[in-house]
């Protein structure tokens, strides 16, 4: 029950229009400081983990790994996404929240 959670909050996040989806969007939101939350599916290849987690360490963003490439790409809008960055600082901390409580179980 607290999955569904954390997928209808990154779903409430992408109608706020608080969502970059993608590697691309999510680098750039990154990079330019507007990422709050970094969710990267737990399907994402080696490579995208190991470089969205460094660039989230940089720059000091937490970064989630978090259900599949369909799931999020779902709660995003979109048919598969294997990362997505929250913009939105209250809803980064309410998932982030629901994600710990996921985490600690």
């Amino acid at each position: 029950m607290v999955r569904d959670n954390v997928l209808s909050l990154v779903g409430i996040a992408k109608k706020a229009n608080k969502i970059a989806s993608g590697e691309y969007q999510t680098e750039t939101a990154v990079k330019s400081g507007a990422a709050c939350l970094v969710i990267i599916s737990s399907e994402a290849s080696g490579n995208t983990r190991k470089k969205f987690q460094n660039m989230c360490a940089f720059y000091q963003v937490p970064a989630y790994l978090y259900g599949t490439r369909q799931e999020l790409g779902a709660a995003s809008g979109c048919q598969y996404r294997a990362v997505i960055a929250v913009r939105d600082p209250g809803l980064a901390k309410a998932i982030e929240k629901r994600l710990a409580e996921v985490m600690s179980r």
